[in-house]
C-alpha cells in the first residue's frame, strides 16, 4: 500500500535537482537517507542536489516512518513503485544481500542511477550481473565501499603511490567486530547462506579486499581459513533492524563468522586480511598496516583523522609519528577547517553520495564502482573455495 505525500515541489536558484529513491529503510537505509540530506551542506557545489521522491520497504510501517521524519514525497512497501516512478532519477539500495542482483540489476535496466551497498549480491555471478545491466543501460553506479573515502587512507594511498615507504612489501588488514559476538544475537537474514551468502566475508572482509586493491593492487592468489564459532541463534519474533536479540526456536547459523587470508599481490607483496564479526572486545576495529623497504603507515578507524607513519633512512629503531591529517586530504577540509577534529562514519557515507552525485554530472567515475564490487567478489569467492579445499587458489585476472 502506498503512502502518499506532497508532490515534488520546484527546486529554484540550484543546481539540477535529482530525484532519488531508497530502497530499504533499515540503519543502512537512513544513512543514505542522511547523507543525500546533508550534501548540500558539505558540498555546496554539487551540480546535482537530491530531492527524496520515494521511500520504500516491504515491513509494514518503516517506509511510511521514514517519509514522515526526512521528508519523502511518498512511501511504498513495494521497491517496484520505486524504481518505477517518473520523477525518480536514482535509487539507493541498501536491502539484504540476497536482493541486490534483481533489485540493482532492474534499477539500471530502469534507466536510474544507482548507489548499492557491497558486497553487490552472494556471488561473482551476482556482481557481475549488475555490472552488465549498468553498463548496459549506460548509467552511473556507485558501491558503499566508503571506508575507502576516509581522508587518512587519502592521504595514505598518495604517501604508497609516490614511494614514501618504498616499494611494499608486506601489510596487515583487520575487520573486528563484536556485532554477533552475543550468543542471544537473533537469526536473521545475515545468518543464512541463501540470503546473506558468506557471512563475515560478504559483510566485512569484502572492505578489507576493497581497502587492499585500493592502497595496493590487484590480488593474485589466496590462501584462507573460515570457522563459525556460534553455530545456533534463536529466530527474531519479529521484523528486525540492525543487530537485535532472538528470542524463538534455535535455528543453524549457515555462514562464517571468521575468516583468515594469506594473499600475494601482482606486485608480489604479501598481505594478511582477517575478519571477525564475533570478536568480543572489539567494536569496529578496523584498519591497516602497511610496511615497504623504506617504511611503514598504519591506520585505525576508531582513531580516523589519524595516520601512523614511519620514513626515513634509519631502517632499524626508526622512529614513528602520528600524522592529524587536515583539510588538503582527501574531502577532509568539506567538514572540518583543521586538523584533529573528528569526522565520522556517517561523513564518508556523505563523500560518498557527493562522488555519486558529480559522477551523473559529467560520467566520471569517483566512488568505488560495479568493476570493484566484481573484483572484490572474485576475492571473497576464491577464499571460500580456498577456505574449503584447504589449498592455495589463483585468482582470476581482473
Amino acid at each position: 500500500m502506498d503512502v502518499h505525500r506532497s508532490a515534488v515541489p520546484d527546486l529554484q536558484g540550484v543546481p539540477s535537482p535529482l530525484g532519488v529513491a531508497v530502497v530499504g529503510l533499515g540503519w543502512m537505509g537512513r544513512v543514505h537517507t542522511q547523507a543525500y540530506v546533508r550534501v548540500r551542506h558539505h558540498f555546496p557545489d554539487v551540480p546535482r542536489v537530491p530531492h527524496l521522491v520515494v521511500a520504500a520497504d516491504a515491513v509494514p510501517g518503516r517506509a511510511a516512518a521514514a517519509a514522515g521524519q526526512y521528508g519523502f514525497a511518498r512511501a511504498t512497501e513495494d521497491w517496484r513503485a520505486a524504481v518505477a516512478d517518473p520523477q525518480v532519477q536514482a535509487v539507493s539500495v541498501t536491502l539484504p544481500n540476497d536482493l541486490h542482483r534483481e533489485v540493482g540489476a532492474a534499477v539500471a535496466r530502469a534507466g536510474k542511477h544507482l548507489w548499492i551497498e557491497k558486497p553487490v549480491g552472494l556471488t561473482t555471478a551476482d556482481a557481475a550481473t549488475v555490472a552488465a545491466a549498468v553498463a548496459e543501460a549506460g548509467v552511473q553506479a556507485a558501491v558503499g565501499f566508503n571506508y575507502r573515502h576516509a581522508p587518512a587512507v587519502d592521504r595514505a594511498r598518495e604517501v604508497i603511490a609516490a614511494g614514501g615507504i618504498g616499494q611494499v612489501t608486506h601489510a596487515r588488514v583487520r575487520l573486528f567486530s563484536d556485532y554477533a559476538a552475543s550468543p542471544d544475537g537473533a537469526l536473521t537474514w545475515r545468518y543464512e547462506r541463501a540470503r546473506g551468502g558468506s557471512g563475515v566475508l560478504g559483510d566485512l572482509a569484502s572492505h578489507g579486499v576493497d581497502l587492499v586493491r585500493h592502497l595496493l593492487g590487484e590480488v593474485v592468489a589466496i590462501s584462507a581459513d573460515t570457522a563459525v564459532f556460534l553455530t545456533q541463534r534463536a529466530r527474531p519474533l519479529a521484523e528486525t533492524t540492525g543487530h537485535a536479540r532472538g528470542g524463538g526456536e534455535l535455528g543453524p547459523v549457515e555462514n562464517d563468522d571468521y575468516v583468515a587470508c594469506l594473499l600475494r599481490l601482482a606486485s608480489g607483496a604479501r598481505v594478511v586480511l582477517e575478519a571477525s564479526r564475533v570478536a568480543v572486545g572489539a567494536q569496529n576495529d578496523y584498519g591497516f598496516e602497511v610496511h615497504g623497504t623504506a617504511g611503514s603507515l598504519a591506520w585505525d578507524f576508531r582513531r580516523m583523522g589519524e595516520l601512523l607513519s614511519s620514513s626515513g633512512p634509519a631502517a632499524a629503531d626508526q622512529s614513528v609519528a602520528t600524522e592529524f591529517v587536515g583539510p588538503a586530504a582527501g574531502a577532509y577540509g568539506a567538514f572540518q577547517p583543521g586538523a584533529a577534529n573528528p569526522m565520522s562514519y556517517d561523513d564518508l557515507k556523505v563523500v560518498e553520495a557527493h562522488a555519486f552525485l558529480c559522477s551523473i554530472a559529467d560520467g566520471v567515475q569517483r566512488a568505488a564502482g560495479l568493476a570493484d564490487a566484481v573484483r572484490a567478489q572474485q576475492v571473497l569467492d576464491a577464499a571460500a573455495e580456498s577456505a574449503a579445499r584447504g589449498r592455495w587458489l589463483a585468482v582470476g585476472p581482473a
